[in-house]
C-alpha cells in the first residue's frame, strides 16, 4: 500500500546547492497556493473517510475477499483507460477547472454512497459503479493538482511546496482513516456526510481562485503529441526505474485492501481499530516528512531509495504475520515511513525534469503507476486473498517486494548509482 496521495508529491524538500529556507511557512502567504492546499487536504480527508467507509460496508455485506479487490479496481481501470487524454486535457485546458470540476463529481459520488446507505444495500454492485466515477474523476484531477502547483509558486519555492502538498495528504491520512473509523462506527450515514461537506469546500476553494498564467500546450493534438508523456519517461532512464520501481514494490507488497479482513478476523478490532490500521502508514510517513525536511538525502540517494523498498517489504510481512494489534500498527508505520522514501526521490525527479508544457503529460502516466500500485495492487491482494488466504498473500507479497528492490537495482545501475537530486537548469 503506498502511502502517498493522487497527486503524488514527495514528502520533502529536494536536496539541492542552495540552502533550505528557514521559514517553512513562507509559501502559505501566497493566497492562491493557500486555496490549493486547503483544497488537497479537504479532498484527501474525504477520500479516506470514503475509503474506510466503502471497505467497511463491502466486506460486511459480502464478507468476501475479492469483493475488496474490485473495490480499488474501479478506482484503477479509469486512469488507465483515459491515461491519453487526461494528460492532454491538463496541459490544454484550465487545471483549476478541471480540479474544481473533478472534486464536484467526487462530491455526487458521496451524495449517492448516502443514498444508497439511506436505502439500504443488498448488493455490492451499486458501489462499484460509483467507484468508477470516482476512478474518472480522480484520473483528471491528478494530473491537473500535480501541474498546477508548478504554475502557483516560484521555481525556488516548488520543493517547499511539493513538501507540504505532501503533507497533506499525510495529515489526511493519518486523521481521516481514524475520523472514518469513528464515524462509521457512530453511523454509515454521518461518515458519509462529512465526506460530502468536506468535497464541496475543497470544490470551493479551487473555484475561487483566480485565473493562473502559464505556458499551455499550443501544439495540434496527434497521436505523437498525446504520447508526449510516455516518450519523456522511456528516455529518462532514471526517472523510468524509479516510478517502475515503486510500481512493481508496491503493487505486489499493498495490504490496504485486506484490513478490513485483518480488523475483522485477524485482530479482531472493529471499526475503528480498522480507521488506526488506515492511520499507521501515515503516521510512519510524516514522521519521515519530519526527518526529510532537516535531514534531505544529499548522498547515495539511488541506494537509499533501494534499501528502503526492500524494508518496505520486510515490513509488509512482519504485518501479515503479526496477531498482535500493536505489532500491526508499529509495522503498518514503518511501512509508510520506508515507502515515502520511494516517493520522494521519484516526485522530486518528476516535478523538477519535466518542462512545464508536457508535464500534464507525464503526471498522466505517473497517476496510471501510482494507482496500479495502489488500486490495482489492492485488487492483486483481494484475488490472492481469494485464492490462497488474507495472511499468505500478504505476507508473499511482502516477500515479492524485496525481491523486485534486488531486480530492480541490477537493471538500473543509473538509479542505483546516483547521488543527489535534482532537477534541470
Amino acid at each position: 500500500m503506498s502511502i502517498e496521495d493522487e497527486s503524488g508529491t514527495p514528502a520533502a524538500p529536494v536536496a539541492s546547492e542552495k540552502p533550505v529556507s528557514e521559514d517553512r511557512f513562507a509559501v502559505f502567504r501566497n493566497g492562491q497556493y493557500l486555496r490549493y492546499w486547503l483544497a488537497r487536504l479537504g479532498t484527501s480527508f474525504a477520500v479516506q473517510i470514503v475509503a474506510v467507509s466503502v471497505g467497511w460496508q463491502i466486506y460486511d455485506l459480502t464478507r468476501d475477499p475479492l469483493d475488496l479487490g474490485l473495490v480499488g479496481l474501479c478506482q484503477f481501470l479509469p486512469a488507465l483507460l483515459l491515461v491519453l487524454v487526461t494528460g492532454s486535457v491538463a496541459d490544454r485546458y484550465s487545471r483549476r477547472k478541471i480540479m474544481g470540476v473533478s472534486i464536484i463529481v467526487e462530491a455526487l459520488g458521496a451524495a449517492v454512497l448516502l443514498a444508497m446507505t439511506y436505502e439500504g444495500l443488498s448488493s455490492p454492485l451499486p458501489v462499484f459503479a460509483v467507484l468508477v466515477g470516482f476512478g474518472i474523476a480522480r484520473a483528471f484531477f491528478g494530473p491537473a493538482s500535480q501541474a498546477l502547483v508548478v504554475n502557483l509558486v516560484p521555481r525556488e519555492e516548488l520543493p517547499e511546496a511539493i513538501a507540504w502538498n505532501s503533507s497533506a495528504w499525510q495529515i489526511a491520512s493519518i486523521v481521516g482513516p481514524v475520523a472514518g473509523g469513528l464515524l462509521y462506527g457512530f453511523s454509515p450515514h454521518a461518515a458519509y456526510w462529512v465526506a460530502l461537506l468536506m468535497f464541496l469546500g475543497s470544490a470551493a476553494c479551487v473555484l475561487s481562485m483566480r485565473k493562473l498564467p502559464r505556458a499551455a500546450a499550443n501544439e495540434p493534438a496527434t497521436l505523437e503529441t498525446v504520447v508526449a508523456g510516455f516518450r519523456f519517461i522511456w528516455h529518462e532512464k532514471v526517472v523510468l526505474g524509479a516510478i517502475s520501481l515503486d510500481l512493481f514494490a508496491v503493487l505486489l507488497g499493498g495490504a490496504v485492501a485486506l484490513m478490513p479482513i485483518y480488523a475483522r478476523d485477524v485482530l479482531d478490532v472493529g471499526p475503528w481499530g480498522l480507521g488506526m490500521l488506515r492511520a499507521a502508514p501515515g503516521i510512519g510517513a510524516i514522521a519521515m516528512v519530519v526527518y526529510l525536511t532537516r535531514h534531505p538525502v544529499r548522498q547515495n540517494a539511488g541506494l537509499v531509495m533501494f534499501a528502503f523498498v526492500a524494508l518496505f517489504g520486510a515490513f509488509t510481512v512482519v504485518f501479515g504475520l503479526s496477531t498482535w494489534p500493536w505489532l500491526s500498527i508499529v509495522a503498518l508505520a514503518l511501512m509508510g515511513a520506508s515507502d515515502m522514501i520511494s516517493v520522494y526521490v521519484r516526485e522530486t525527479l518528476l516535478q523538477l525534469w519535466t518542462p512545464d508544457e508536457v508535464r500534464g503529460r507525464v503526471n498522466a502516466v505517473n497517476m496510471v503507476f501510482v494507482g496500479a500500485s495502489n488500486e490495482l495492487g489492492e485488487f492483486r491482494a483481494g484475488v490472492m486473498a481469494f485464492w490462497i488466504g488474507a495472511v499468505p498473500a500478504v505476507v508473499v507479497g511482502g516477500m515479492a517486494t524485496m525481491g523486485i528492490a534486488a531486480l530492480w537495482a541490477k537493471l538500473f545501475p543509473d538509479l542505483r548509482k546516483a547521488q543527489h537530486l535534482r532537477g534541470r537548469d
